[in-house]
């Protein structure tokens, strides 16, 4: 039994010098420092002076402390003081204290315990910010700082549910006890007071510390210490605070704001090249690029914008400012891609202009318009869903209110079918001269809606599509071959027979000689129709004309009718006016040639009594 008790005593008188020894600090080398300084400040003796010089001392030393606890985050991190072996072999001591009835031995220990259990606490706080600082936004941090904050100081408040001031005031000078309880008791209140200097520095540096994290993070925290060493960094720091600015942002601001034209001049650099290994688009890499230039110079400045307010914003994405670029960038992505198809079909369009190919530049068009509109909507649904829409209730909602957009767009759904009729009908094309509805033009463009015609007197028509589906069409330009010539010549009644029938021969022997007058004789290529499954006349179909008529018509009221019914070979306007007045001077010479004239409205009048009275005797 008396060895037990003599162990047990052993111990008491010894484990706190190995506890001392094991550690260089009893605290932490920080927390002991400010214990010191706080003790120091507490004393009634200072002058105002004194205690505004120590106050700017602990504010220098709180920000060394965060640019020291930012630069080795990891390592503070994974080497948190561990108190437990501390609070375990206290526990133990008081409960001998307790037995053999040493009361203040007890109250020093168990200052000293929550002592312990406060800096615990306080530690672990930092590391549950630390851990924080990884949010996505400084707005989120101050969320979490707030809750940390307010959960750590209900657990550290209590710690001081009992009142130690009492003993402050007993005669230590006999006691080595009572002057470690006094001491233990003069620390803890201290922590008391540094907790409260913590909390407020804590949210004086909330967003510096979040702004260091982002250093350290981006690996410049080292820079950011080492340009902090110096007074007139520090100084000029101090004034440009007020604006949210440090030397720090304006490097890094002015660092990205090269770097991001430079990477500019690479992207060119990389496109060209790009394009120059596509052989398509090798010839017409330039144009491409003077196309995209000013948009993706534009992005540029963008880019460059958002990343100015990210810095200035402590390296923190507002969740508005965010989706406002993210807006952009969808817009801006969806420009780029229309401008490039845009771009690469005019190049190709111009092309295939050049090679004289065949196919019908409606269907080019309406096929652009049809990508257009896909890239558009495709684009609508990228910005959509940055700007943080629900995607699939958005189909759904499509989906349910089909029926409805259906009857509201009736009209334009069938202008939309119009389209598609016209384009796979080949009823006319661009270029057509056609007549519908009242309507006479020349087809400009077949749209996805409407078709627009200009007008012989220079107007702009647009007719819907759907009109084309539900009425008659004539077409003056689906013709290969013959521009219809017809006349009906009159001649008068007193010309002899032999000089009418002469003049009928030479009228027809002249036009089937005649150049540009299509006759049984001339020759036409027609379209291979080999591959289609169509049994259609030839003629008909491609709008090729040869007959050529000449012949007495018909006994008129004033003159004998000769009908001259021909086709110019040219279906052109202008070539077919010059064939048809040269044909009309030609019948005016063989007209001449056989003593004849042309008629015209005329009436004869005779008078009965005057024949009457030349027959009397």
């Amino acid at each position: 039994m008396l060895r037990q008790r003599f162990l047990l005593l052993l111990l008491f008188f010894t484990l706190p010098f190995m506890l001392n020894a094991a550690a260089a600090f009893k605290y932490s080398p920080f927390i002991d420092e400010q214990i010191a300084l706080t003790i120091k400040m507490n004393d009634a003796n200072l002058t105002q002076k004194e205690i505004v010089s120590l106050v700017k001392e602990q504010e220098s030393m709180y920000e060394q402390q965060l640019y020291d606890l930012m630069a080795n985050k990891a390592s503070y991190v994974n080497s948190l003081g561990n108190f437990d072996a501390k609070i375990f072999s206290l526990k133990k001591i008081m409960a001998i204290n307790k037995r053999a009835g040493n009361n203040y031995a007890v109250l020093r220990d168990e200052v000293l315990l929550k002592s312990y259990k406060f800096v615990q606490r306080q530690q672990l706080l930092i590391k549950k910010l630390l851990e924080a600082l990884n949010l996505a936004s400084v707005q989120e941090y101050e969320k979490r700082l707030n809750k940390l904050i307010v959960e750590e100081q209900e657990q550290i408040a209590k710690l001081y549910d009992k009142d130690y001031t009492p003993y402050l005031k007993l005669d230590a000078s006999s006691s080595h006890i009572i002057r470690q309880l006094q001491e233990n008791i003069r620390e803890f209140y201290a922590l008391q007071d540094i907790n409260t200097d913590f909390v407020g520095y804590i949210y004086k540096f909330e967003n510096k510390m979040y702004r260091l994290n982002k250093y350290s993070k981006y690996h410049i925290i080292k820079l950011v210490v080492y340009l902090k060493s110096f007074a007139l960094v520090r100084e000029i720091d101090a004034i440009l605070d007020n604006y949210n600015l440090s030397i720090v942002k304006i490097f890094i601001i002015t660092m990205m704001t090269l770097f991001i034209y430079l990477f500019r001049t690479i992207v060119y650099a990389f496109i060209q090249k790009s394009f120059s290994k596509i052989e398509m688009l090798a010839k017409y890499s330039d144009i491409l690029l003077s196309k995209l230039k000013r948009a993706i110079e534009s992005l540029v400045l963008i880019i460059n914008l958002n990343i100015i307010i990210y810095v200035l914003n402590d390296f923190s994405n507002d969740p508005l400012l965010a989706k406002i670029f993210n807006i952009i960038y969808g817009v801006y992505f969806t420009a780029i891609v229309y401008i490039f198809i845009n771009a690469l079909a005019a190049i190709k369009v111009s092309t295939l202009d050049a090679q004289q190919t065949g196919v019908k530049s409606e269907l080019i068009n309406v096929g652009l318009k049809i990508i257009n509109f896909i890239i558009v909507i495709i684009g609508l649904l990228i910005v959509l869903y940055l700007a943080g829409v629900d995607l699939t209730a958005v189909l759904s909602g499509l989906g349910i209110g089909g029926f409805a957009v259906a009857f509201a767009a009736k009209d334009t759904i069938s202008n939309f079918f119009g389209t598609l009729s016209v384009l796979f009908s080949e009823v006319f094309s661009q270029g057509d001269w056609i007549e519908i509805d009242g309507q006479e033009g020349v087809v400009v463009e077949i749209g996805l809606r409407v078709t627009t015609l200009r007008t012989f007197d220079n107007a702009l028509i647009a007719i819907p599509n759907g009109t084309f589906a539900a009425k008659e069409i004539k077409n003056w330009n689906k013709r290969k071959l013959g521009r219809r010539i017809k006349m009906s010549l009159g001649v008068k009644y007193d010309s002899k027979k032999e000089d009418i029938v002469n003049a009928v021969e030479a009228i027809r022997e002249m036009l089937r000689k005649h150049p540009d007058i299509a006759s049984q004789n001339t020759k036409y290529e027609y379209k291979d129709f080999r591959h289609s499954a169509r049994l259609v006349s030839k003629e008909d179909l491609q709008g090729i004309k040869k007959t050529l008529l000449v012949y007495l018509d018909e006994f008129d009221s004033s003159s004998i009718n000769i009908l001259v019914y021909c086709f110019s070979k040219s279906v052109e306007w202008e070539d077919w006016l010059r064939v048809k007045q040269d044909v009309m001077e030609k019948i005016m010479d063989i007209f001449e040639e056989n003593n004849l004239e042309f008629a015209f409205p005329s009436l004869s009048i005779y008078d009965e009594t005057q024949q009457s009275k030349k027959e009397l005797p």
